[in-house]
């Protein structure tokens, strides 16, 4: 009775409660769509939670190379004692130019005027906060495509154990029915057997598909962010996803590659080569900087008088590098950013046609898919007949057991495989809609 109790939760979506007991004190329960459970998945899942820290910190990253070009101030204190202070020889004369004690206070200013590393710098920041942004997009759809077909593989489950429940129902009363008749002398002892030793496989096969059942929906729980012990039950049914799609709208869509999220990955790695190419190449221009320097100087020869007199020193100046040999290291590292650029045009082509394939692949997948569910649909309503038609022969006595047990086998082997064909045109459906580029 236990175990019966245990069933029937499944059948109506809840995990199972009865396989752990009792719930943990802090497991919550929610009643989730397939979209709410997507939006749970941003909010928790750690792939998605790590790539949004990783905008944030190319958002850092972007203003430390803004700070670059920011006026630079730094102060200085230095205190010496000179134990033996420096010496210098002037007309044949020792004398020092140093007092014992030196304290020198000063605060320093250098401002970038011109560099073109330094703008080149600014542009490839950009883009690589646009990198991140990105790649948290494709981190949003992984987990939207991971969560979309962990929730129909729970659906698709129930739908099995529903399945299975009919067909153990059905065999149920045809096996009660037998037994009578073999008590009544009217049926052999063989055609019993045969009913009980399928009676027996659909029990276990249903047994089977509770524990695989527990399992999915902890798979689903996983792909969401969410605790394990928590409780999830699901909105959404079959009936109420569709699977149609208006192939004509994918087929006449020729730039569709750019709605891939690989592709503008792979274009923004594109523009971050050339970037640095053109840092590279801008290392060879001139750079000019303002500096500056304020302070104040004390010395004397007594530690208790240094501060009695100061001196003050101010100075403001250009400083302009002008880059002339570098033994033709710079030359070399252009031409290694060159090949560099050249390899990332060819791997964005590349990528073209690979996505292009993958299109079409997804695109006769679903098509596939779609004509197989259709046909399995079909043989499944003519099993349902055939074992019909088979146990009326039978209890006509027109028929024989035989023919009984092989249509109730042949309507398990379709529903079987009705379930795999369910399962496979929903997953393709979302393949479609992935290799196409409409999952945001």
């Amino acid at each position: 009775m236990k175990h019966i109790l245990i069933i029937i939760c499944l059948v109506s979506g809840i995990t199972l409660k009865g396989f752990s007991q009792q719930a943990a004190p802090d497991s919550q329960r929610y009643n989730f769509s397939i979209q709410d459970c997507i939006n749970y998945a941003y909010a928790h899942q750690d792939s998605v939670l790590n790539a949004s820290l990783d905008v944030k910190s190319a958002d850092y990253k972007v203003k430390e190379t803004i700070g670059i070009g920011l006026p630079q101030v730094s102060g200085s204190a230095v205190f010496q004692d000179y134990l033996k202070t420096p010496t210098v020889i002037f007309g044949g004369q020792k004398f020092s130019i140093y007092q014992r004690y030196n304290n020198t206070n000063s605060i320093n200013l250098n401002q970038i005027l011109f560099d073109g590393s330094y703008l080149v710098g600014l542009q490839a920041a950009k883009t690589y906060k646009e990198l991140s942004q990105r790649s948290f997009t494709r981190s949003k759809i992984e987990v939207n495509v991971n969560v979309t077909k962990a929730y129909y593989q729970v659906l698709v489950s129930n739908e099995q154990l529903r399945l299975l429940d009919a067909n153990i129902k059905q065999i149920k009363q045809q096996l009660d029915e037998t037994i009578q008749q073999n008590k009544q002398g009217f049926v052999e002892k063989i055609d019993v057997d045969r009913l009980t030793v399928q009676y027996n496989t659909l029990i276990s096969n249903k047994e089977n598909t509770v524990r695989l059942l527990v399992l999915n929906y902890q798979v689903l729980k996983f792909q969401m962010g969410m605790p394990i012990e928590n409780e999830i039950i699901l909105k959404d049914k079959l009936e109420d996803i569709s699977l149609a799609n208006n192939l004509a709208d994918f087929t006449s869509d020729t730039t569709f590659y750019r709605n891939r999220i690989e592709y503008g990955l792979t274009e923004t790695n594109l523009k971050l080569n050339q970037y640095d190419l053109k840092r590279k190449k801008t290392a060879l221009i001139p750079t000019l900087s303002f500096n500056g320097s304020t302070g104040l100087q004390f010395q004397n020869e007594a530690i208790g008088k240094l501060f009695n007199t100061s001196y003050p020193s101010t100075y403001i100046g250009l400083t302009l590098n002008v880059p002339i040999f570098s033994g033709f290291q710079k030359s070399n590292q252009i031409k290694q950013s060159q090949i560099t650029v050249l390899k990332s045009k060819n791997d964005l082509y590349n990528l073209k046609n690979a996505l292009s394939l993958q299109a079409s692949q997804a695109r006769i997948t679903y098509v596939n898919g779609l004509q197989t569910l259709n046909v399995q649909k079909q043989n499944q309503a003519l099993a349902e007949e055939v074992l019909r038609v088979s146990r009326i022969k039978y209890q006509q006595g027109v028929g024989s057991s035989i023919e009984v047990t092989q249509a109730q086998s042949a309507l398990e082997d379709a529903d079987n495989k009705y379930i795999q064909g369910l399962y496979d045109a929903l997953v393709s459906k979302v393949d479609l809609d992935k290799a196409y580029g409409r999952i945001k």
